[in-house]
Formats: C-alpha cells, sequence, structure tokens
C-alpha cells in the first residue's frame, strides 16, 4: 500500500462503532446521535443523546454506562421533552445537548439548540441528577447554536461559546452572564476562513472546552461546501487559560473527519460531529463522543497531551479576526 497519502493521526475509533444506534431504543426512535457527555461521581459515562422521533421532532434521553462503550441503560421514556406551551422556542424540537458540570453552584448546566419558528436559539438547563430538568429558557436569539459553558467564572462572570448565523458567515462567539440569564460582552472568538480551507464559511463549537495547563483546548467543527453537499470536520484551537477569548493557536489542517461508512452513509452523510467527551482517570485520555451522518453515535479516543502536541507543530499563531491565518509560527520540532 502507498503512504504518499500517509496523515498523522491522533483520535482512533473505538473497534466496537457505532457504540449506540435507534435499535438500541426502548422506544420508537428514526435516529440517535449528536450526545452531550458526562462523568457521574461514581464513575459512570452518561449521554444526553438527541433523539430524533418519526415526525423529525428531536428530544433528549439520557443513556448510562459503565465503562461509556456498551452496557448502556437507557431511560424507558424521552428524558427532556420539548415543552413549546411553556416554551415557544421549543416547539419544532430540542436538540445537541452540550453538558457542563459548575463548581460554583454544584450543578450541571445542559447548553442546547432550541428549535423555534423563527429557528434555532440557545437555550440552557440546570439539572442535578438527569431527571429533573430547570429550564432557564432562551438565551441566544435564532439564528444561534452550537452552545456550551466554560466551566468556571472569570472576573465573577460565566462565558458562553455559541455561534450566530449571518447572511455573509458563521462564527464562533464568546458572551458573558453574571447569572447565567443576562448576557453581554459579546466577543468574536473564531471566524470561519474564506476560499478553499476545510473550514471556510461555517465552523462551530464540538464538545465543550477542555482546560488544560497550556489553556483551553477548543475542538470545533467546519463545514466545507461542495457540489455533492457540506462535509463536517474537526479542528482544534487554543486559547487563554485567564483570558479565554484569546486564541493562542489554530490548526492548519483538519484533525478528523468522516471515512467510515457508518459516517459517510446516513440522514446525513458525510458528517463526524462530536459534542461531548470524558477525561479518563489518567487525566489524558480523552473519549470523544459524536454523531455519526447524524444516524448513530460513536467514539473516537486519544490523547489531551497528544492534542497539543499536534496542535503546536500543525497550528499557526492566531492575530485579531482576519479572515486569513497569520504568518505561519511553528512550536516544536516538524509540521
Amino acid at each position: 500500500m502507498s503512504l504518499n497519502n500517509a496523515h498523522e493521526e491522533v483520535l482512533f475509533r473505538h473497534d466496537k462503532n457505532p457504540i449506540l444506534t435507534a435499535a438500541d431504543w426502548p422506544y420508537p426512535a428514526h435516529t440517535v446521535f449528536n450526545p452531550g457527555a458526562t462523568l457521574l461521581q461514581d464513575g459512570t459515562t452518561l449521554l444526553l443523546c438527541r433523539v430524533e422521533d418519526r415526525r423529525g421532532i428531536s428530544h433528549l434521553c439520557a443513556a448510562r454506562s459503565k465503562n461509556g462503550v456498551d452496557g448502556w441503560e437507557i431511560d424507558a421514556e424521552p428524558t427532556l421533552m420539548p415543552d413549546p406551551e411553556s416554551h415557544p422556542e421549543e416547539l419544532w424540537g430540542i436538540e445537541d445537548a452540550r453538558i457542563t458540570w459548575l463548581d460554583d453552584i454544584e450543578t450541571y448546566v445542559v447548553a442546547y439548540t432550541a428549535y423555534s419558528r423563527s429557528g434555532p436559539g440557545v437555550a440552557l438547563a440546570l439539572t442535578h441528577d438527569f431527571k429533573k430538568f430547570d429550564r432557564l429558557g432562551l438565551m441566544m436569539q435564532p439564528d444561534d447554536k452550537d452552545a456550551a459553558l466554560l466551566p468556571k467564572r472569570f472576573d465573577g462572570h460565566y462565558a458562553l461559546i455559541h455561534r450566530p448565523v449571518t447572511d455573509v458567515s458563521a462564527n464562533m462567539w464568546m458572551s458573558y452572564s453574571p447569572d447565567l440569564s443576562n448576557w453581554g460582552n459579546h466577543k468574536l472568538l473564531l471566524p470561519a476562513r474564506r476560499g478553499a480551507w476545510w473550514d471556510a464559511n461555517k465552523i462551530g463549537l464540538s464538545p465543550p472546552p477542555i482546560e488544560t495547563k497550556e489553556g483551553w483546548l477548543v475542538l470545533y467543527h467546519g463545514v466545507r461546501n461542495s457540489c455533492a453537499g457540506c462535509l463536517y470536520r474537526l479542528g482544534l484551537a487554543l486559547f487563554d487559560l485567564d483570558n479565554p477569548d484569546v486564541c493562542l493557536l489554530r490548526g492548519d489542517e483538519w484533525l478528523f473527519g468522516p471515512e467510515t461508512h457508518y459516517e459517510r452513509e446516513g440522514d446525513v452523510g458525510n458528517v463526524a460531529f462530536p459534542t461531548g467527551f470524558t477525561i479518563g482517570e489518567d487525566g489524558d485520555t480523552i473519549n470523544l463522543y459524536y454523531g455519526a451522518a447524524d444516524t448513530s453515535i460513536a467514539l473516537a479516543r486519544g490523547s489531551i497531551n497528544q492534542l497539543l502536541d499536534w496542535l503546536k507543530r500543525h497550528g499557526s499563531t492566531y492575530v485579531g479576526v482576519a479572515a486569513q491565518p497569520a504568518e505561519k509560527t511553528h512550536f516544536g520540532t516538524g509540521s
């Protein structure tokens, strides 16, 4: 086999993929994908999965596993259903949860997409046990999605990454709040590139940011439009620990993209879309849970240290909000 197209891999698909499909569900479901993820106090992995019914309306359902791979115990009924009577922004469903544990209030915060007549918006809900939820309502107006909280405050304010869409682009922004309800100080976090780049025209947050000693490691998806449709792939960026809206490095290449049949074939082909992760007992192993072709849930594993090393060798320093990357500055050796 020719090695001319060899490239470095740092995320590895689990051999049991896809680990969850609609066939595993205890009630009728069309597709299951894009799960939020967290480790519970007893070490159980919880996935808060997007489940699309046969009407096309999505809700959220929890699945729990001792090892995060198999033996899933799935709630017998939907865990969180749309409530359009009390929350009209949820008229056409709720989607794509990202989960953040906040130490200061000892609560899980679920950021999710609420689909209204006007389009998708960012909503938040609080929970202690993934059984009862306190909906806070819509935080960012349509058209906005791909949101997650950082797990700590900055100068007394919570930080939320989200992705509003305009007529010309879809970029990642960060907003701040003193109380999880009132948001302001909006800042452009990372723009989509232009032209032929793999992340041209549209980008968005994938799972919540990962705190490391070197900064906030952000995995984000880039969407390239082609004559055959959209292609979703995963990239990396690093942000300052104390000033999380300051980008330090941005990867030039994509890190992970649809290659297998379950990622290329489904309701929406050519999509690998991570929305949740857990970290192993060693503090380095990352279990990345992603939606495959908007149809099933798959798992990839890697090392946080190796992801950082990859970014240093395949990334560029980042200046301002320029559409094109700054002059390339490599860290470490190689390219």
